[in-house]
C-alpha cells in the first residue's frame, strides 16, 4: 500500500482522473492517477503546509526552491504559482507522479517549474528553500538519508519547511535536525491539526 513512497513504477493501474483543486488562491482543473500520494486531493500535512506558508521564510527572488516528494504536485505548483520568479525543482522517484506534475505544471500554466528523478538532480545543486511532505513511512534510516542529502544541499542562507505528523515522530526529527545541523536553528513554525511544520534556518 505504500508503493508511492519508493517505487519508481508503481504495479497499480495507472487510471487517471480529474483531480479539481485549489492552489495559492486558484481553482485548478488537474489530474491525478492511482498509487501516487494522495493521489484524490490535498492530504491533510501537506494541507497544512500550504496553509501556514505565511509562517516560514519566503524563497528568494531568484533563487531555487525544491519540493522534496512532489506526489502529483501541490506543494511544487503552489510555489511556482506564487513565486513565479523562483525556479522549482519537483523531485520523486515515481515516474508516474513526475508525469503527472508535469502535466498538472501545463494544465496550471506555470513555465518556472522543472520535474526531475533524484538520479537528475545536478551533483552541485545547491537550494535556497527546500519544502516537503517528507516520506515518513519509508522508515527512520531511509528518510534520514534523504533529509542528511538535501539539507547538505543548503545554501548557508537557505531554509527548509517540513511538514511532519505529531503522531509520526516530528519532535524527535526536529531534534534529529538540529543535531545534525548545529549551525542553523530548527523549531517549529506552525502547528495545526496533529501536524507540525518544522522550519530549518540559514546558518548563523
Amino acid at each position: 500500500m505504500d508503493e508511492h513512497y519508493f517505487t519508481v513504477n508503481p504495479s497499480a493501474p495507472d487510471r487517471r482522473f480529474p483531480l479539481p483543486v485549489r492552489l495559492a488562491g486558484r481553482d485548478l482543473e488537474l489530474v491525478s492517477s492511482s498509487a501516487v500520494f494522495s493521489g484524490h486531493g490535498l492530504d491533510k500535512a501537506t494541507a497544512v503546509l500550504l496553509d501556514r506558508l505565511d509562517e516560514v521564510a519566503e524563497p528568494p527572488e531568484g533563487g531555487t526552491l525544491v519540493d522534496l516528494g512532489c506526489g502529483w504536485g501541490p506543494i511544487a505548483l503552489t510555489a511556482a504559482l506564487l513565486h513565479p520568479g523562483v525556479e522549482v525543482w519537483a523531485v520523486d522517484v515515481s515516474e508516474r507522479a513526475r508525469e503527472l506534475t508535469a502535466e498538472n505544471a501545463r494544465r496550471a500554466g506555470v513555465e518556472n517549474l522543472r520535474v526531475l528523478a533524484p538520479e537528475e538532480i545536478p551533483g552541485d545543486l545547491a537550494v535556497d528553500t527546500l519544502w516537503s511532505n517528507p516520506p515518513i513511512r519509508i522508515g527512520k534510516p531511509a528518510l534520514h538519508e534523504l533529509l542528511r542529502e538535501w539539507t547538505a544541499r543548503l545554501r548557508p542562507t537557505g531554509t527548509a519547511a517540513l511538514v511532519v505528523g505529531k503522531n509520526l515522530g516530528a519532535d524527535p526529527l526536529a531534534r534529529w535536525l538540529g543535531e545534525l545541523l548545529p549551525a542553523r536553528e530548527v523549531g517549529k513554525a506552525a502547528s495545526a491539526k496533529g501536524f507540525r511544520v518544522l522550519e530549518i534556518g540559514p546558518e548563523s
